[in-house]
């Protein structure tokens, strides 16, 4: 079956399903044309990844057992006691809810430092009040800026010394231009897929799928 039946059957996004394919969760095979065809056992692949998605469980670990690095049993086992942590974090956020509550009539009058300095006490604990989504948003990107980075400074140390001997010795202007364009290509190729990225984990496919 194609992409578009396959997202109707398993009540998964075609950009969802792409995702999965790209992380190496699900591995269709090919037509004569070229196309993804999604047998019975791709759908089956797909429903366990929306149950483990929907109760939160991560893309690394889904591949982990998967590839049979980690069973499913110790998944759950890891999983529940990160959602027991997670309780007792929301438990301690609704208490301090519930104390702006009762004790503060208005913003205006909101004793912010107070709360803020419990609030410091409890995360030097262990608890967490920030948006962990976010923070992990901010780990994802380390890779690609590193990688882009690594490559544009590549692509400089050959424009410099080439750009410095135009200076010393000039050759003619056409050759100078054709030797720099490949290196100027491929920064710009970098830069355009590092925005695409960016755009990926910020708001397209991985936000997506984090859905499921």
């Amino acid at each position: 079956m194609r992409i578009n039946q396959a997202e109707q059957l398993a009540g998964i996004t075609k950009k969802n399903i792409r995702f999965y394919e790209e992380q190496g969760l699900l591995h269709p095979s090919r037509g004569e044309n070229g196309y993804r065809e999604y047998s019975e056992a791709d759908l089956d692949t797909l429903s366990k990844i929306k149950l483990l998605r929907k109760l939160s469980v991560p893309i690394d670990e889904i591949r982990n057992i998967q590839e049979r690095r980690l069973s499913l049993p110790d998944c759950m086992e890891r999983h529940m006691i990160f959602l027991s942590h997670e309780e007792k974090n929301i438990a301690l956020v609704k208490e301090i809810c519930r104390e702006i509550q009762e004790k503060e009539s208005s913003l205006s009058s909101l004793s912010a430092a107070v709360y803020l300095e419990e609030m410091t006490r409890l995360e030097e604990g262990g608890t967490r009040f920030m948006d962990i989504g976010k923070r992990d948003t901010k780990k994802k990107k380390y890779g690609p800026v590193i990688a882009s980075a690594v490559m544009i400074l590549l692509m400089l140390a050959l424009l410099v010394p080439v750009v410095i001997a135009q200076f010393l010795y000039p050759m003619p202007m056409i050759l100078f231009l054709l030797i720099i364009f490949l290196p100027l290509t491929v920064i710009t190729g970098v830069l355009l897929a590092l925005r695409q990225r960016f755009k990926e984990i910020e708001g397209g496919e991985e936000y997506e799928a984090s859905k499921y």
